[in-house]
């Protein structure tokens, strides 16, 4: 769950702070968010 905290205030962060970003950087943040994530259950062994 901590995991889905963290991705979910790195969408509410990029979504918030960037309003006017074009659709193909929000594809990209979303994807660099999912490795973010991966990484953390690797790191935090959820």
């Amino acid at each position: 769950m901590k995991v889905y905290i963290i991705w979910l205030i790195g969408v509410i962060i990029w979504n918030f702070g960037f309003p006017n970003a074009a659709p193909i950087e929000d594809v990209i943040v979303a994807i660099l968010l999912s490795f973010l994530s991966i990484g953390l259950k690797k790191y935090l062994k959820f």
